[in-house]
């Protein structure tokens, strides 16, 4: 320990996001003990004193702030961690980058395009380490899945096609807005199911499959009022309860994207499928430790779709942790993500998705919404 570097941690927010990074910090140097450098909780920062200073003594920060300002301020803080509602997003990290800090930005990295325009420009033009929390390209099945889709294993690919579904919205007496429900205010939000559940679904899928050149969607809001928080009134809700969308990628294969809050039934429903010329592989979130694959070139009387436990050492991450047969859970995806940071930190290179990587899925969740507005095909402008 005395031979590590050390960087200091400023999280700003303290949600379930808030708890879900703390985790991270906490559990690297337990099970990562190799990298040269470790996290230090310093400061946590939120406007509630009294919860903030709970959440510090649980999670062992050691100062808190309820200004971000002066946190971000601090000659004690390496990087700042944004936790915070997606509409706060842009100007902290434009600050902490301008500061010489390095960013670790909650997802969607902004509302808009030209909200995440400037953020991009900041820390590219401060030179600090950047990067946002797109936890699941970190699930050791979904790690592997890249691994066999960059091996060409699949060959040419055809389809490619994803839903996250869940239910908690079905109620015409939830209030929009404030601390736990500002993913229902489209102004704190920027959008509903798209940028808060089809984000990670785009940003995975671009990550295994390439590009998305197009799009044409469908979106719906199911309850068009709702009482805000703020003011007690009752007013029209801005944000998508549902979304559909199908698009071409890049490398000409179609693409079929589903999304809602008023699927019954379904609390975090996240699936994938890619469909290639010699095999398929499918992974679902609530067996996550699980990737299916199908492979054509098997002996025809034993084909079929098999079932790889993905908790063996020589399998991503898994090394890491337990022996074999013993599974992990969702939070581990964080711990992977900060493993990862903390790796490029020493080695020098970018932590993926950098704040460049993830405007390009902003750009494919807007091209989405302006084709759900009007009603036709809409290019995304993505690079990847």
């Amino acid at each position: 320990m005395g031979d590590k570097k050390t960087l200091r941690i400023g999280l700003i927010g303290y949600g379930f996001m808030g708890r879900t990074h703390s985790n991270a910090y906490k559990r690297l140097g337990d099970f990562f003990p190799d990298l040269g450098t470790r996290p230090v909780l310093k400061a946590v920062c939120a406007r509630n004193k009294e919860r903030v200073q709970a959440f510090a003594e649980q999670w062992g920060y050691e100062s808190v702030e309820t200004d971000w300002r002066t946190l971000i301020a601090r000659d004690d803080i390496d990087a700042v961690d944004i936790c915070t509602p997606n509409n706060m997003h842009a100007e902290i990290a434009i600050a902490a980058a301008e500061a010489g800090k390095m960013v670790l930005c909650e997802k969607p990295l902004a509302r808009t395009v030209a909200e995440a325009q400037p953020m991009v420009d900041a820390v590219e033009k401060a030179g600090v380490k950047n990067t946002v929390w797109y936890n699941y390209r970190r699930v050791p099945a979904v790690t592997l899945a890249k691994q066999l889709v960059d091996s060409g294993k699949l060959g040419k690919i055809f389809h490619y096609r994803a839903n996250f579904l869940q239910d908690w919205t079905i109620n015409p007496e939830l209030p929009q807005g404030g601390e736990g429900l500002w993913r229902l205010d489209d102004s704190a939000a920027g959008s509903g199911v798209t940028g808060d559940l089809l984000a990670h679904c785009i940003d995975t899928a671009m990550w295994l499959n390439g590009g998305i050149k197009d799009v044409s969607a469908v979106t719906e809001t199911f309850v068009k009022e709702r009482v805000h928080t703020a003011s007690g009134e009752v007013q029209k809700v801005g944000i998508d309860d549902a979304c559909i969308f199908h698009c071409h990628f890049d490398n000409g294969s179609l693409g079929l994207f589903e999304s809602t809050r008023y699927a019954r039934g379904h609390k975090a429903l996240y699936t994938f499928e890619i469909n290639g010329e010699h095999a398929s592989i499918r992974w679902d979130l609530h067996d996550l430790n699980r990737l299916e694959y199908f492979d054509h070139g098997d002996d025809g009387i034993v084909r079929g779709w098999r079932s790889i436990h993905v908790t063996d050492g020589d399998q991503p991450y898994m090394d890491k942790w337990w022996v074999p047969g013993l599974s992990i859970g969702y939070e581990h995806t964080f711990v992977h993500q900060v493993a990862d940071f903390f790796k490029s930190i020493d080695e020098g290179v970018d932590c993926s998705p950098t704040f460049r990587e993830a405007q390009e899925t902003q750009k494919v969740c807007e091209a989405v919404l302006a084709s759900a507005e009007a009603r036709s095909w809409k290019e995304t402008g993505v690079t990847w």
